[in-house]
């Protein structure tokens, strides 16, 4: 990260030909997503088909704790930018002219319709997580069903192609240095320190109020579930730094994936909840959705009154959860908010100055929320184990025996 910061400012020329480097190694990332959640999904669901309760049971308590917590993101985010005003000052109209967005559309009845997958190869393609989980669920409830020879043929299948996809996953993350160096370096070249010049005050609001967030709310969850902070924050360090220098969910889910595992968290928890997560407990993309589009009406000299935010409030906890695999989800749903409620688009001009940079805030901060949320479900669930237990046990496993009876304890 270092290093890509440097040679962006010194060689901005060169720096924003060098993106083709982190492009490469997302696409590699990608790739692993979808057989890896689903055949770990598929594992954890059919081999545990004398408790299919708690798969409902998971559901449930994953769908609860996202609301709670996405909802204290967004009501920080409201109070960062109240407090903060870091749209005081900033003219609209320098924005004229700049590209826009498309707006978003988004209703309950869309959000709903995009849980069901109308093709599995569609849904890979695009790698629509959300809709993988569902179809794997589904598709493990029925494994559970079938008795004898095909079930356990089928188990293997998906425990071999799981084993080989952590595989390939150790293996594409050996370049991860090069890809996260060249992605911020591109970043770096190609926006300048410049752009934070005018912006500084929109940014550090931002990064203060996830910092906030963290320290508020993520970290007390973990103490009140018992959570060893300091090794927890170890463990996540890697992905949420890949995820913040290539601003790239995908990037850093299988690392995430196999670090939540080496916890300590089984893997039929950790390949339910983080992935729904992505579609339903976006913490960091939250908090952004509250703080722009109040900075916006700001920026505009606009100046709303509580009891006027608070619909504001009402529209991003739901559209916040419905722009999974959207690409640039957050200007997205910023566009189709402003629209809605009259505020001037041309804010999201001026957001798009610096969205690199808020951009790489809420991604890392959406992956550690994430984190956070597999490992509380796994307590709540009696099944975390602690970390010193969590490897010698997935080693000590014998060839061939299918690894899904490693998280029935």
């Amino acid at each position: 990260m270092i290093a890509g910061i440097l040679f962006g400012w010194q060689f901005p020329e060169a720096a924003s030909h060098i993106g083709i480097l982190s492009d490469l190694f997302i696409r590699l990332i990608k790739c692993i997503i979808v057989p890896l959640i689903f055949s770990t999904l598929v594992i954890g669901i059919a081999g545990h088909t004398d408790d299919m309760k708690a798969v409902g049971r998971l559901a449930l308590k994953s769908i609860i704790y996202f609301e709670i917590v996405t909802t204290l993101a967004l009501l920080i985010g409201l109070a960062a930018v109240n407090l903060i005003r870091p749209g005081d000052g900033i003219q609209l109209s320098a924005a004229a002219g700049a590209a826009q967005l498309p707006v978003a559309k988004l209703s309950l009845g869309a959000v709903l319709e995009h849980l069901a997958p109308q093709s599995l190869a569609d849904a890979a393609a695009r790698n629509d997580i959300l809709q993988v989980v569902i179809f794997a669920i589904i598709f493990g409830v029925a494994l559970g069903r079938v008795q004898g020879k095909p079930r356990q043929t089928m188990l293997e299948f998906f425990e071999g192609l799981s084993e080989v996809m952590f595989k390939f996953t150790g293996i594409v993350m050996c370049f991860a240095p090069f890809g996260v160096g060249a992605a911020i370096a591109h970043t770096v070249g190609q926006n300048g320190f410049s752009v934070l010049i005018g912006l500084g005050k929109l940014v550090g609001a931002l990064y203060g109020a996830q910092a906030l967030f963290i320290l508020l709310v993520l970290i007390p969850v973990l103490l009140v579930a018992r959570i060893p902070v300091l090794p927890f924050l170890k463990t996540v360090r890697e992905p949420a730094l890949l995820a913040f220098s290539t601003a790239s969910s995908e990037a850093a889910l299988p690392d995430a994936l196999q670090r939540m595992v080496k916890f300590g968290v089984p893997r039929r928890i950790v390949s339910f909840v983080m992935p729904t997560g992505y579609s339903f407990n976006l913490d960091g993309t939250a908090l952004y959705l509250s703080l722009t589009a109040i900075f916006v009406a700001q920026a505009a000299g606009m100046k709303l009154s509580l009891a006027q935010q608070v619909p504001i409030l009402l529209t991003l906890m739901l559209t916040s959860k419905g722009a999974a695999g959207v690409p640039r989800a957050g200007l997205v749903v910023l566009s189709g908010t402003l629209t809605t409620f009259g505020l001037p688009m041309e804010g999201v001009a001026v957001v798009l100055g610096v969205e690199a940079f808020l951009d790489m805030a809420r991604t890392s901060v959406n992956l550690l929320g994430n984190c956070v949320a597999s490992v509380v479900m796994a307590r709540w669930e009696g099944q975390l184990n602690s970390p010193s237990d969590a490897i010698p046990r997935a080693q000590t496993i014998p060839h061939g025996k299918p690894q899904y009876e490693e998280t029935a304890n």
